[in-house]
């Protein structure tokens, strides 16, 4: 009942005063006057004030929505790029909406500072079934613009057909978008991979292209076009097991990481929180580095190391570059002979820290 009523005086706030209600922007900050802001709908402040970034049909620009001296107030996460179309919009319950439109002025030339930092797997050599790639600048990137300067080139120069699958996966700060090759062209048996073919063919050679002309969050263009040559060869379906990987263990009372080595590339990102570990006194805090194109993981502790017994952690959702589980295979064709699955949602391997250290 109390919310219901909550509801109905929202309502009756929204219509007393739609006829005065005004949407404007000052300092890339958008509010809505001459409404006074009651109680929060239960749908959010997003279901009744939305802005959107661009033409056509778009998802409206991520925020924060806040009630500031009376007036709904949205703060866009990321600064709006110069020369943008942007449409405001104030849905009033029982009403036409109140819209209103900005065409940000065009900025003079912007200085091209940012860059492609890195793209990974590192490794100039993938498997034909490879599953990713992570994408990572030093700013903050424009979204909606990947497909148009992302391209896959055959040794000859020309293009891969549709070679991703076409939907943006940004990070939390749109610095690293991930790529997804379509699984359709990798998973044996299926139509998409019998008609298309697969996107990357052994013994082939590719480039993946990032062209110089996608804009960052400023709307400057990149500094440079950037590019990773790469080899294909045969499909790895061999799943990443713990039991294969090589540790190295520090002495006790020093800061010296703990080093872990692979006996192949494995995922990047997920390598970033994926393997914890823990000791004597449980969960141990500290820093990871990946290094020797994904084929390492260290780990050095905030705090000197202790004498005793601990584990590594790993959970069995970490790939390798072809979507590997730890345990599991991305692709298992009919008549391949499954010996082992691994169900669990994570492993462990023992080691120790000593006076002298240890390798296991």
């Amino acid at each position: 009942m109390f919310r219901k009523l909550v509801a109905l005086l929202f309502v009756g706030a929204m219509c007393g005063a739609a006829q005065q209600a005004a949407i404007r922007m000052e300092g890339g900050v958008f509010r809505v006057t001459g409404w006074q802001a009651a109680a929060e709908p239960r749908d959010g402040w997003s279901s009744v004030f939305a802005v959107y970034a661009g033409e056509g049909d778009i998802p409206p620009v991520l925020g924060h929505y806040s009630v500031e001296n009376g007036l709904l107030t949205f703060r866009p996460r990321f600064v709006l790029a110069s020369g943008l179309h942007v449409r405001a919009v104030f849905h009033v319950p029982g009403q036409a909406a109140i819209e209103k439109i900005f065409d940000l002025p065009k900025a003079a030339a912007l200085v091209s500072s940012t860059h492609v930092e890195h793209v990974y797997p590192s490794t100039g050599v993938l498997p034909a079934n490879q599953l990713k790639f992570y994408l990572c600048f030093s700013a903050p990137m424009a979204q909606g613009e990947v497909w148009r300067h992302v391209r896959l080139l055959r040794e000859d120069g020309s293009p891969v057909e549709v070679p991703f699958l076409e939907q943006e996966l940004w990070d939390r700060e749109n610095r690293r978008v991930t790529l997804l090759l379509d699984p359709g062209r990798i998973k044996r048996g299926l139509a998409s991979l019998a008609e298309a073919g697969p996107a990357l063919e052994v013994g082939k050679h590719y480039t993946l292209v990032i062209d110089r002309d996608w804009p960052d969050s400023r709307g400057a263009p990149l500094a440079e076009e950037f590019r990773k040559p790469f080899r294909v060869v045969e499909a790895d379906r061999k799943p990443p097991q713990v039991t294969d990987w090589h540790i190295t263990a520090p002495s006790a009372g020093v800061e010296a990481p703990l080093v872990i080595d692979f006996p192949k590339p494995l995922d990047y990102a997920l390598l970033q929180h994926m393997l914890q570990v823990a000791g004597p006194g449980g969960p141990v805090a500290g820093a990871v580095a990946v290094d020797r194109e994904e084929t390492q993981w260290r780990f050095t502790p905030n705090q000197p190391w202790v004498a005793g017994q601990y584990r590594l952690v790993v959970e069995t959702a970490l790939e390798d570059l072809a979507g590997n589980h730890i345990g599991r295979p991305f692709d298992v064709d009919t008549f391949d002979k499954v010996t082992r699955t691994v169900t669990s949602p994570t492993v462990e391997a023992p080691f120790q820290i000593g006076v002298r250290g240890g390798v296991r």
